[in-house]
């Protein structure tokens, strides 16, 4: 099924709905006013370099930044940050936003878990203050990279009014932005290096958001302009109807459900298994099968174990917005308690013991009293969901131009390449490098396609084989040579 087109839903202030993607500057004279104004009494940061880390023995061998930026009317929502350096060329190499999914899920989580130069020692940690290890692929080997906690809630990003922990799909982006403008102003000398919006999963409704607000402030002259080349996105939830409608085509394709059962689902369900008509007995009753068959298959990767603790999904197709599987509390609680049988979720528990440390929050500059529980993944944000597709906003900006790189993990069950391809085709490029496999030392990483709109670089899809949700956790050796051959124009 094909994405269907929906307006933005008005939650955005309104000088910022006045200059939606249909191009309409009317309203931008009160945003540079409001901006400046914002400027002017927000440029100061709170900011901490860090030469060491507690868990990691000896110095730093990267240039580690820390802070936080306050966005909002009043300056009340207080974003943190980590901002890592380019281990290669720092002056050259491109600068990139990188939002984590969720939503909710935190910089930390994509810093430790997929891109990030640290890591866990899983195999020695007993409990106590993990140890952190550098990670060999992290892709701040060919980029700057701004780990953000958005939105408001999120990791240690945290609001002065009850008000401002409300967020959504619309109102994210606003401040991912802001807090992008002002960063980026009080770093000056990032002004010139490429920038792109990167992040993965549910990060995939805010990131083409963020992307056109930066874009849109270029075209009507905001101060600084911003070196915008396009953006990247993994595992990508883009329309939520379609990604989650295209798990049965993707069950089929991957041996999980039988010829026979697919072929009645798709006739009995006339192709709609999100929202069936409930008065529809033999589409259910598929359904129910359906789900049967894959109730206990790991959603974020088809080979790996399901975890003992996770919940069984209902005999229904609709699943929510949320996409990234946790850990209970008595896991947390208990971090030395072992399954018999690992599963990846394991590893999570790391986390929650390192950033919860009263020296690792000292030492990354968190204010008192600010988070009494830190959490990778918040679940409990007051958060709307009032987007049901963002096509459009990368139709608008492939139009313009822009560079942009989506990727996906094969063996992704929550947000199938299938249903990436579906919306990518319905967008009506032109193929310009036709599927084909690309490499890393000599081995299949994955498989590729380039389509064109009428200017600009266009838009590169890639798979990453074996990579799971999302793709650099499972793969990094692969994403790491994917995105640094993507960054410096290579073909992949």
């Amino acid at each position: 099924m094909a994405p269907v087109k929906s307006p933005v839903v008005a939650t955005e202030p309104r000088w910022l709905r006045s200059s939606s993607i249909n191009g309409s500057y009317v309203g931008w004279i009160w945003m540079h006013l409001l901006l400046i104004s914002l400027l002017i009494s927000s440029l100061a940061m709170s900011q901490t370099i860090l030469d060491t880390l507690p868990g990691y023995p000896g110095k730093l061998p990267f240039k580690l930044e820390t802070g936080y930026v306050a966005v909002g009317e009043t300056d009340e929502l207080q974003l943190f940050y980590y901002f890592i350096e380019s281990q290669r060329n720092p002056v050259k190499d491109p600068l990139l936003l990188w939002l984590t999914g969720g939503p909710g899920c935190s910089g930390l989580s994509g810093l430790f878990y997929e891109i990030g130069p640290l890591t866990f020692d899983y195999a020695t940690f007993n409990g106590s203050l993990p140890t952190l290890v550098t990670n060999p692929y992290a892709w701040t080997e060919a980029a700057n990279i701004i780990f953000l906690d958005a939105p408001v809630g999120t990791g240690f990003s945290y609001s002065e009014s009850l008000e401002g922990y409300y967020s959504s799909d619309t109102k994210s982006p606003y401040d991912a932005y802001l807090f992008l403008r002002k960063w980026v102003l009080n770093h000056p000398k990032f002004l010139k290096n490429p920038l792109y919006i990167a992040g993965d999963s549910y990060s995939g409704v805010i990131v083409p958001q963020v992307t056109l607000l930066v874009s849109n402030g270029n075209m009507a002259g905001l101060e600084p302009t911003m070196n915008l080349l396009g953006y990247m996105l993994g595992n990508p939830v883009t329309d939520q109807h379609a990604d989650e409608n295209s798990r049965i085509k993707y069950y089929h394709r991957l041996t999980l459900i039988s010829d026979e059962l697919y072929q009645s689902a798709k006739t009995n369900c006339n192709e709609e298994y999100v929202d069936p008509d409930p008065t529809n007995s033999t589409c259910i009753d598929d359904i129910g099968l359906m789900a049967q068959c894959t109730v206990t298959v790991n959603d974020a990767h088809i080979l790996e174990p399901k975890c003992s603790f996770a919940s069984p999904r209902p005999n229904s197709m609709k699943w929510g917005r949320k996409f990234f599987e946790d850990i209970p509390e008595e896991i947390i609680q208990s971090p030395t308690k072992r399954q018999e049988n690992w599963c990846r979720n394991s590893n999570y528990v790391l986390s929650y013991v390192w950033a919860n440390d009263q020296t690792v929050q000292k030492a990354l500059g968190i204010r008192n009293g600010t988070i009494t529980d830190w959490k990778r993944c918040n679940k409990s944000l007051a958060y709307d969901s009032n987007l049901v597709t963002v096509v459009h906003y990368h139709e608008e900006l492939l139009k313009r131009g822009y560079r942009v790189l989506i990727y996906s993990g094969d063996h992704d069950m929550m947000i199938p390449y299938v249903g990436t391809r579906a919306w990518i085709e319905f967008l009506n490029m032109t193929v310009v490098d036709g599927w084909r496999p690309w490499f890393v030392d000599g081995q299949i990483a994955g498989f590729t396609e380039k389509y064109k709109k009428d200017t600009g670089d266009g838009l590169t899809f890639a798979t990453v084989k074996g990579g799971g949700h999302t793709a650099p956790e499972y793969k990094p050796e692969q994403c790491l040579e994917m995105a640094d051959r993507w960054l410096s124009y290579f073909i992949l």
